[in-house]
């Protein structure tokens, strides 16, 4: 039994000695890092999602209810989709200095351009009969909005979380640009020090939180929008 354990933790050790690229005494060893790293990364994702959609919701009903200014909001959120990250990054340094804000920043920026055209093209894919239908019961805009418009425009509007979210979890990791990168750390010290096992594993991490979320997404929105599911059924039967 004393040499069949010896024999496993040496067995162990020997996957760091040898720098394997699958290696679960790294994982056992330096689990408290690798949760932090987590966790960062997820509530960096969170927070940059959420002010996303906070930024692109008034920008689409701006563009929605002024077609004259849809075209520049959505050159704008393109054109700041097409800016390199370090380039975003150098821009934004001198407003957040070396921080979380600026990581966040540069997210929600990226996120703009998935987000309002996602809610643009839900809000216009709305039937006009609904609207009308809405009016002649004596909806006002806002109630229109609320309790017509959007409940129906979900289904475009989560598909556009989906991406972003998605999108936000893989652009997080150049965030160790300045340290606040989540599992983009691991991965950066990693492949600065050959480190395999970290390399490998925070990458695996990341395609899992990806993985994770957007299945999460997705059954959040087959949720909030059951009419979905019942059209689906009919169109099979």
């Amino acid at each position: 039994m004393i040499t069949g354990r010896a024999g496993t933790e040496q067995a162990a050790q020997s996957c760091l000695a040898a720098n394997d690229w699958i290696c679960g005494e790294y994982i056992r060893s330096r689990s408290q890092e690798l949760t932090e790293a987590t966790v960062q990364h997820v509530w960096i994702t969170v927070a940059s999602v959420l002010i996303g959609l906070a930024v692109a919701f008034p920008l689409a009903l701006l563009a929605r209810a002024r077609p004259r200014f849809a075209g520049p909001v959505l050159g704008l959120t393109t054109l700041l989709y097409t800016i390199p990250s370090l380039a975003m990054f150098s821009l934004l340094l001198p407003f957040f200095g070396l921080s979380a804000a600026l990581v966040v920043t540069g997210l929600v920026l990226y996120s703009l351009t998935i987000l309002v055209r996602n809610i643009m093209a839900g809000l216009e894919a709305v039937p006009a009969e609904a609207r009308e239908a809405a009016r002649g019961m004596g909806y006002g805009p806002a109630r229109l909005l609320w309790e017509v418009e959007l409940p129906l425009a979900l289904p475009a509007l989560m598909a556009g979380v989906r991406i972003a979210t998605v999108s936000t979890i893989a652009l997080t990791t150049v965030g160790a640009l300045v340290g606040k990168g989540g599992l983009g750390n691991l991965i950066d010290d990693g492949v600065q020090t050959t480190f395999k096992a970290q390399v490998l594993t925070a990458s695996v991490l990341c395609v899992l939180l990806a993985a994770v979320a957007d299945l999460l997404l997705l059954g959040a929105q087959r949720l909030l929008t059951p009419w979905t599911r019942i059209r689906t059924a009919e169109a099979k039967a």
